[in-house]
């Protein structure tokens, strides 16, 4: 009974004590900070897609809340009496707003708000809210749940009011210990996630290791930056840009001019993929026999010295060019910072625009990821099927997104139903760093250089090439094939230069020199089309030059826009492609890192004559101006200054990829226009004719989402 009594003094003795420590100024700010955490946290894990894997990730989603409100909130700390606790309190009250605002916001978009959103330069409203009612949850109001507890605990008194005065020195200790915090909370998430803010994929990754606070912050910094860039520019920078383009002009190739015009467009991204694989055999096996056969059909033209050209966006910066004939920026990625706000003239809009294509990009991922929702609706893409449009299977996603055999044959699903002709862009994932595929999907060796990250690349790559291969037996089945133009590309490197000895051992020699890695940076490119005069060509080219050269193609006059590259289908093109860093690779020469070669041999030039030293100093500044000229369009927004004929300006509130408005959208186009496959086929599916040995759905049904 003693003991009893003696463990209910002590119980009573620790609740007085903390009770009387809650009733100190700073024993009330810990307490709003802890329970502020704790709110947020929960709407990390309940109300938010983060995915945070592993200890330190899930450490860093609950700690990354405390730097900014320490600091926020402890700004309260500064001011006396009664006033310093209201301001705890208000301040505590906005955060929990924002918080509000951006589940709601996250749950019809998959995103969090942006200040360009806010402040209407893109798609701000995206018809939010008329669609609040709908949107909200009972649950979301547990936001204001710390703030609503520490009211009550006011005015009730279960907390009183210190009245005393908390010195400055203490608050300014508050607010140090709260950016010492945030330091070591930056170099936590550096070391689990390299250049987290220099090459920014995903608003969810900020807010995973830096909170969403540090995003808003980050944010507000970033839109600001980008709006005086812009402020300061006028139409007339576009003067050395129109100069610099038409001095570059290339005529037109006749021979191929309009040939698909009117044709379905299919661009198959091919993540990862490099030139290398193409016709590379591991023990005996090809690795990617589907994409060989396609690369040497009588009716393909390949090419086989095509580059990537991306920077830090990678991915991001290959969509850019694709679609806009834009280099990405020197840091980051140009749709990250600029999709949202810039104004852009691209394939879907000038398509949609000039020859009446439906248009739309397929990805197995999160909708955010590389800013995609948002700079998709200023490319002027009509839908948007990312990965809430597909059916949800066990063991389906690798990392990034969906496994290319389940993707491409949810992405049929759609691309049946859409009214031809349209554009259809796919982009695969599979073949992604860090080329892990669980056992049930490997059909091929791995390579043996010894590289934990190299050898299982090819595994990767003959996955992809099989979904490939399944893709286009759909096109034949279902009659598309014959009616398409096929254009597939790699958009960037897979295996880094980082990897040298790896690389010597896949191109079979000792070692590599920076001419080898020049060389190793080509991907595949190849346009298949029935009836189309095909063959391998070898002009120097890179994905800056993919849009002149389908627009040829298409009929669609390219000179009438703002486009770096030029259509490799040109007899007199320049054949000179830029690398992101300043290097470059002509027909003669080739600079990389800081080393010359010969192109056609790989030979070193050690000794350049005046007359070489000429052509690389011609060659050298035609790349160090096309570089600037394409970053002073983009980082200046200049093409709101331009007018081309025939094309309006896409207004980004015309686009919403919410997945029941785009799906009851796509059933009345349908309708209104009856070309689709589906709709000739009598209204009904030609799914059936997908066929895939994808073993994830041996045993699971394939229920795609319906009109809600």
């Amino acid at each position: 009974m003693a003991i009893i009594l003696d463990g209910g003094k002590i119980m009573k003795t620790v609740l007085q004590k903390v009770r009387s420590g809650l009733n100190t100024k700073l024993g009330f700010f810990i307490l709003t900070v802890v329970l502020f955490a704790i709110k947020t946290y929960w709407a990390y894990q309940n109300k938010f897609t983060l995915g945070a894997e592993g200890s330190i990730q899930q450490f860093l989603l609950f700690f990354n809340v405390f730097p900014g409100a320490i600091i926020l909130i402890g700004i309260a700390l500064y001011f006396r009496g009664r006033l310093s606790y209201w301001l705890m309190m208000l301040i505590d009250f906005l955060l929990s707003f924002w918080l509000f605002a951006n589940i709601l916001y996250y749950r019809e978009f998959s995103d969090f708000i942006s200040f360009s959103l806010i402040t209407g330069a893109g798609s701000t409203s995206n018809n939010l809210g008329k669609s609040i009612a709908g949107i909200f949850r009972g649950s979301d109001l547990f936001a204001f749940a710390d703030v609503a507890i520490l009211i009550l605990f006011l005015l009730f008194k279960v907390i009183r009011i210190d009245p005393h005065y908390f010195k400055i020195r203490y608050a300014g200790v508050i607010t140090l210990l709260g950016f010492l915090l945030f330091g070591a909370n930056l170099g936590m998430a550096e070391g689990n996630r390299s250049q987290l803010l220099t090459r920014i994929f995903d608003n969810n990754y900020i807010v995973k290791y830096l909170g969403l606070n540090f995003y808003t912050a980050y944010d507000a910094v970033k839109t600001h930056h980008n709006s005086e860039v812009k402020s300061k520019a006028s139409s007339s920078d576009l003067k050395p840009v129109l100069k610099f383009l038409k001095k570059n002009q290339t005529s037109k190739n006749v021979t191929y001019a309009g040939k698909a015009k009117g044709k379905n467009v299919f661009i198959i991204h091919l993540e990862s993929l490099q030139q290398w694989v193409i016709d590379y055999k591991v023990d005996g096996e090809e690795v990617t026999p589907n994409l060989n056969k396609i690369y040497h059909a009588s009716d393909t033209i390949a090419f086989d010295n095509f580059f990537n050209q991306v920077g830090q966006g990678k991915t991001a910066d290959a969509e850019l060019m694709l679609e806009n004939s834009l280099f990405g920026l020197p840091e980051g990625s140009a749709m990250t910072t600029n999709g949202t706000t810039n104004t852009f003239q691209s394939a879907p809009a000038i398509l949609e625009q000039q020859q009446g294509y439906t248009t739309a990009s397929f990805h197995g991922d999160v909708p955010s990821f590389w800013n995609r929702d948002n700079a998709y609706k200023s490319f002027g893409y009509e839908y948007f099927f990312s990965k809430s449009y597909y059916p949800s299977v066990k063991d389906d996603d690798v990392g990034y997104g969906i496994k290319d055999k389940i993707f491409l044959k949810g992405a049929a699903n759609y691309v049946q139903q859409l009214p031809q002709p349209f554009y259809a862009k796919l982009i695969t994932i599979t073949n992604h760093y860090p080329y892990i595929l669980d056992k049930k999907n490997k059909s091929i060796d791995a390579l043996k250089t010894g590289d934990n990250t190299v050898d299982p690349y090819v595994q990767t790559a003959h996955y992809l090439d099989q979904s490939i291969g399944e893709f286009m037996s759909y096109l034949d089945k279902s009659g598309l094939r014959k009616n398409s133009m096929i254009v597939l590309y790699g958009d960037h490197y897979g295996i880094s230069n980082n990897h040298k000895p790896a690389i010597a051992d896949i191109l079979g020699k000792k070692s590599v020199d920076n001419y080898d890695l020049a060389m190793f940076q080509k991907v595949p490119f190849m346009i298949q089309m029935p009836g189309l005069k095909g063959g391998i060509n070898h002009t120097y080219g890179g994905e800056i030059d993919v849009l002149p050269t389908i627009e040829n193609l298409l009929g669609v006059y390219h000179k009438n826009y703002i486009q770096f590259g030029q259509d490799l289908l040109a007899t007199d093109r320049k054949q000179i492609v830029a690398f992101r860093d300043g290097d470059f690779v002509s027909s003669q020469f080739t600079k990389y890192g800081g080393d010359l070669y010969y192109t056609k041999t790989g030979k070193k030039v050690t000794h350049e004559t005046k007359a070489q030293k000429a052509v690389v100093a011609k060659d050298q500044k035609y790349v160090t101006t096309e570089l600037s000229l394409s970053d002073d369009v983009v980082n200046g927004d200049l093409l709101r200054f331009y007018h081309p004929k025939h094309f309006t300006k896409v207004n980004k509130k015309d686009y919403n990829y919410n997945l029941n408005a785009s799906l009851k959208r796509l059933k009345e186009a349908q309708v209104k226009k009856k070309t689709s496959v589906e709709t000739e086929n009598g209204g009904k599916s030609t799914l059936d004719d997908y066929t895939t040995d994808a073993p994830e759905l041996k045993d699971s049904s394939f229920v795609f989402p319906s009109i809600k």
